[in-house]
């Protein structure tokens, strides 16, 4: 794997369904001690979590699950433990600005290595309505049959 690439760890699957993902920002996450093992090894869950953005001008990533490392012993962490995010102070600027905004929230995507850190995909995304969210599982599906019947067409021929 070349230095460049990051290799992904985790996906918030339910985000994408939850919300309308209108931008997305990368940032850096402060751990601790036994916690970078856990996310290497795949051992992360981001379903409930989210972040936000405190007094103090500071994204803290709320409720993402990094379960304890085996071989960690006393050195384990608090697996939902509040972590801090790290962005440049404009990008923090920015995203307090759109946050003030109605209905938006920052999201995790997901989280992955990059160059030896992990990183967080934030998104910046405003809530589904429970018919917008039918609307698109109608809209996967159609997409599926017609690609299925495309596939068959070109079988047959």
């Amino acid at each position: 794997m070349s230095k460049q690439k990051g290799k992904t760890i985790a996906q918030n699957k339910k985000a994408r369904h939850d919300y309308f993902i209108e931008d997305t920002i990368e940032a850096g996450i402060v751990l601790q001690g036994t916690e970078i093992k856990s996310i290497r090894t795949g051992r992360v869950q981001m379903k409930d979590s989210h972040a936000r953005i405190d007094q103090n001008g500071e994204v803290q990533l709320i409720n993402m699950h990094i379960a304890p490392y085996e071989q960690g012993n006393r050195f384990n962490h608090d697996p939902t433990r509040t972590r801090k995010l790290l962005l440049h102070r404009k990008e923090i600027d920015r995203l307090m600005g759109l946050m003030q905004q109605k209905g938006y929230a920052l999201v995790p995507l997901k989280i992955y290595i990059k160059n030896g850190f992990a990183k967080v995909l934030l998104g910046l995304g405003k809530g589904k309505k429970q018919y917008d969210k039918r609307e698109d599982l109608k809209r996967k599906q159609m997409k599926r049959d017609i690609d299925r019947a495309v596939k068959d067409h070109i079988r047959g021929v």
